[in-house]
Formats: structure tokens, C-alpha cells, sequence
């Protein structure tokens, strides 16, 4: 099917409301130095860098046996009963430009579709699967990339695959306005739902490759032009327990609740937050209006699988509409997009009461990546969101 024209001045006004609103520390600058005090949750500390949570199991207590290698032992059994520990120490230098260009895309979880119509007696959008949406091209972001989308960038993970890849955006922490550390994703992209447990080694890297430079000159390109405000390290995730009991390869029952909020800390130590370091974070919107009420969607995310590469970041802009996996489970929000895996967990944006906020994230497409969905943000979605940010309430 041929693509559509994306809405002109509705898509200006995403791109605007998503470059830099305030430039704490430019990608050209070294990050200010300072205290890196580690979570209540670090007890013991090497000398170069590598954190352990206290509570590990004793099979992982040790930090050499962790730097190493531990962290690949992917025994099934095992990973199923550490599924409830998140466990993710710093390794300094983990990700870098080869790593972090060579990484896959779980684009196993992009293979949904719903069934036409509506669910007996629903009301409202509940149960809905409108028509499928013609394919709306996606169209490469404005370089450099922190100058247009300074909120968005790559999550970086380990699977029994490999390295693996996602999309991610910097979102507003309540408990520390302008200077928040949370970076909102699919739960996809932190944890295997009912098959297994927490990834590991997951790290975001804001305008990855801000210049867009070609694959071939990524792995040879200072680390500055890759990562240009660093490697921030996950130091605590959380998604829901929807994802984590019923998520599935195909996204399964639990892909209209995939979506994780982590909070992250810089590799390299810095006095700055993650907000205050990019120059932005977006609001995130829990109360976004059904599809009628929406007059267009903007999808941001680096696209990894054929035909892109994953070394540039994309975006398509639709008017958004319904998408049913269970008939009693919340709609999704449905746009025309041909971005691929890689994509997953990049955010979703509209404009309410003339602001960009983000709605939604990337979660399922078809294998011929006409479509993306996205689960439309409630009350299990807060309260995710809620739950780390109070976590980390009391740290400065």
C-alpha cells in the first residue's frame, strides 16, 4: 500500500517541542565532575566503578566473578527464580561504539495483529480494532539529533541473545523537577515476561550518534560523536506485572502493559541529572483522550532491522487509531509506520493543552512493518511511574 502524507504542522510542532529547551552541558563538553553517590541499594563498590546491590543471591555476590562474566550465565531455572531482583551493576566501558552499533533488535516481539470489530457490549473504545492503517513512511530526525530531539535515545541491554537494542525517552520526575534521572521504555526492553526475568547490563545513551553517521564510521568514531552525554547505567527498572506474568514473544496478553520506567545514573559520575545534562524531559500523560479526541500521534525511535540499521533515529507522525489483543484488556493506540525492530520503546507524542507530552510507546507491529501499536498509559502505568519515582524521592 502507498504511504500516506504525514500532517504537516502538526508535525512541526512535535519536532519543535522536542529539541532543547535549556543546555546544561552541551554534547561538546566534558561532563562537570563531582560526587557520584551511589543508591541505597549499592553495598559494595570496586575500584574501578563496578556497583552490586545488596540481597543478591549468593551465587552473585561476587564482584570479580560479576565483572568477568557472571552476568552471562543465563540458566533458565535460575533467571526465572532471580526474576524479582533486578540486578544491574555498572561495568565501565561495557558499551562502546562497536558494542553498542552491533547490538540486535528483539524484533521477535513486533508480530501482532487484533481482530477486526468490536467486543460484545463494549463501550467507549473498549474492544475496538479500527480498520488497519495505511503505512505512513518514517522520516529520518534533523541533525544533530539533541538539537531535535534532545529527550530521545537507545536503550542498550544483554539477552541470552546478546547485546540487544530498544528505543527509550527522557521523561519529568515529580520528585525532582528539572533535574529528573527516569527514562521511560517498553517493559519489553528490561524484562522477558513469562518466559524469563530481568535483562541485564541495561544502559541508555541519549542522541546515540548524534551526528547520524554512517554504520561504517560508528565503530572507529570518538565515543563523544556516539554517546554524547555519556552512558547513563540503570540503576533500578520497573514495568508492570501484567508484562512480567503474561508478556510473551508476540507481545501477548500482556502488550497492551508494556511499557518500564528506569531510573539511571551517569557511567562516567557527574553532579548533573540525566533531565538537566540533555537540556529536556517530556511530561508523561496519563489521562490522553480516546483516538477521537486526538487528531495526530508522533512515534520516535531508531529502527534496527532491515531495511534500517539502527544507527539513526526516525519518526512518523498519524492519526492514531484502535487496536484489540483481548477483548477485555485496554485498547491500544494504533499509527501507519514502517519503522522496524529497534523502534520498540520509543515514545509516543501528541500535544495536549499546547505541550508535547508522551502518551505512548512502541510496543507491536506486523512482520511487513506497515503498523506500530502502543498501550494507551492508565492507572498500572502511573503507577509505575509513581512507584520508582518515590523511590528515588529522597536522593538529590
Amino acid at each position: 500500500m502507498p504511504s500516506i502524507r504525514r500532517p504537516a504542522l502538526a508535525t512541526a510542532a512535535l519536532v519543535a517541542a522536542l529539541a532543547l529547551t535549556a543546555t546544561a552541558c552541551g554534547p561538546s563538553e566534558d561532563n562537570a565532575s563531582g560526587s557520584d553517590k551511589p543508591s541505597a541499594s549499592a553495598a559494595q563498590t570496586g575500584d574501578d566503578g563496578l556497583q552490586l546491590p545488596k540481597n543478591l543471591p549468593s551465587s552473585l555476590k561476587d564482584l570479580d566473578k560479576w565483572k568477568n562474566g557472571a552476568w552471562k550465565n543465563w540458566d533458565k531455572d535460575q533467571w526465572l527464580r532471580e526474576a524479582r531482583d533486578f540486578i544491574n551493576p555498572i561495568i565501565k566501558g561495557h558499551w562502546k561504539p562497536d558494542t553498542m552499533k552491533d547490538a540486535r533488535t528483539p524484533d521477535k516481539t513486533l508480530a501482532a495483529k487484533g481482530a477486526p470489530g468490536s467486543a460484545p457490549g463494549a463501550s467507549g473504545d473498549q474492544g475496538v480494532t479500527d480498520p488497519e492503517p495505511r503505512p505512513v513512511a518514517a522520516k529520518s530526525v534533523g541533525l544533530p539529533y539533541h538539537n531535535n530531539a534532545a529527550p530521545v535515545g537507545k536503550v542498550f541491554f544483554d539477552s541470552p541473545e546478546g547485546h540487544m537494542v530498544c528505543s527509550a525517552t527522557v521523561v519529568k520526575d515529580p520528585a525532582h523537577p528539572g533535574k529528573s534521572n527516569l527514562v521511560w521504555t517498553a517493559g519489553h526492553c528490561v524484562h522477558a515476561g513469562k518466559s524469563g526475568g530481568w535483562y541485564r547490563n541495561i544502559a541508555f545513551v541519549p542522541s546515540y550518534n548524534d551526528k547520524g553517521l554512517p554504520g561504517a564510521q560508528v565503530n572507529s568514531a570518538p565515543v563523544g560523536d556516539v554517546a554524547p552525554y555519556g552512558v547513563w547505567w540503570a540503576d533500578w527498572a520497573q514495568t508492570s506485572s501484567q508484562w512480567i506474568t503474561q508478556g510473551a514473544e508476540t507481545g501477548g496478553a500482556g502488550a497492551p502493559y508494556d511499557f518500564s520506567v528506569l531510573h539511571v545514573k551517569p557511567e562516567a559520575g557527574s553532579g548533573k541529572s540525566l533531565e538537566e545534562t540533555v537540556g529536556n524531559a517530556l511530561t508523561v500523560d496519563f489521562n490522553a483522550p480516546q483516538v477521537a479526541g486526538i487528531q495526530s500521534m508522533g512515534a520516535w525511535g531508531y529502527p534496527a532491522a532491515p531495511p534500517f540499521d539502527g544507527q539513526k533515529m526516525y519518526d512518523c507522525v498519524d492519526k492514531p487509531s484502535r487496536l484489540t489483543i483481548e477483548p477485555a484488556q485496554p485498547t491500544m493506540y494504533r499509527i501507519g509506520c514502517t519503522m522496524t525492530g529497534g523502534s520498540s520503546g520509543g515514545g509516543w507524542f501528541t500535544q495536549r493543552d499546547g505541550k508535547v507530552v508522551l502518551v505512548s510507546n512502541t510496543s507491536i507491529g506486523p512482520a511487513n512493518s506497515t503498523w506500530l501499536a502502543g498501550p494507551r498509559l492508565g492507572p498500572e502505568a502511573q503507577g509505575v511511574y509513581n512507584g520508582i519515582s518515590q523511590k528515588f524521592a529522597k536522593q538529590q
